[in-house]
């Protein structure tokens, strides 16, 4: 009886999720001066969810531009390193998400990005029912409660995901201020050798000339 109910468990999984949003997640490379896009169709009444974040690169910074299908600016923003909005699809179409790397001069940028577009307004899929074993009783599942639990499921695991892409985002944005900071240490340590060894020189030089100035004999006249 347990074995009956795993395919009605997978399929009321797989109709929620597909019933409830229509997700794309994505790691792309924008080159400097290069203009990257995605695309993704909505009705109108659909709620968008647009997240993005900046893994490596330069600042850890990118210009982006949200249009919809007549040319409409949705969202921009300018040198930001991350992004989470949800927004409402006005126009039926293809909405373009853009990334702009024009600002870097030779540093290319990986980037983080989530487009989710709500699907509630989809037909449900049908739930295939449980086929006793013979001999048994016919039951007839509770599928709602199951269905709320599956929601919750897969709300949770999204709110997972977000939370490690935000923790590898801090840490990819920490390695690369360790690696600054250690790149800036040991040019600082090759300064401060070269100019001990500057004055070094130069105290020995000045003595030198300092002596030669006086010539031998120079102190013995000098008490004379």
């Amino acid at each position: 009886m347990i074995k009956a109910w795993i395919p009605l468990l997978i399929a009321a999984f797989l109709a929620l999720v597909a019933r409830h949003v229509a997700a794309t997640s994505v790691t792309m490379i924008v080159p400097a001066h290069e203009n990257s896009c995605l695309y993704a169709l909505a009705e109108p009444k659909q709620k968008v969810a647009f997240y993005f974040a900046v893994q490596s690169g330069g600042a850890f910074d990118i210009d982006y531009l949200v249009s919809d299908p007549e040319f409409n600016v949705v969202l921009s923003g300018e040198k930001d390193r991350q992004g989470d909005f949800v927004f409402v699809a006005q126009h039926k179409g293809e909405y373009s998400f853009c990334f702009s790397n024009g600002m870097s001069t030779f540093a290319e940028k990986t980037i983080d990005v989530e487009i989710s577009v709500e699907a509630e307004h989809l037909s449900r899929a049908k739930i295939p029912a449980a086929k006793p074993s013979p001999g048994a009783k016919a039951v007839t599942p509770n599928t709602a409660d199951l269905e709320e639990s599956m929601f919750r499921v897969s709300t949770q695991l999204a709110n997972y995901a977000h939370s490690q892409r935000a923790y590898r985002l801090r840490e990819n944005r920490n390695f690369a201020t360790v690696r600054s900071t250690e790149s800036r240490v040991w040019s600082f340590a090759l300064f401060e050798t070269f100019l001990i060894v500057a004055m070094s020189v130069l105290q020995v030089f000045a003595v030198r000339t300092f002596f030669k100035a006086r010539g031998p004999g120079a102190g013995a006249r000098g008490f004379l």
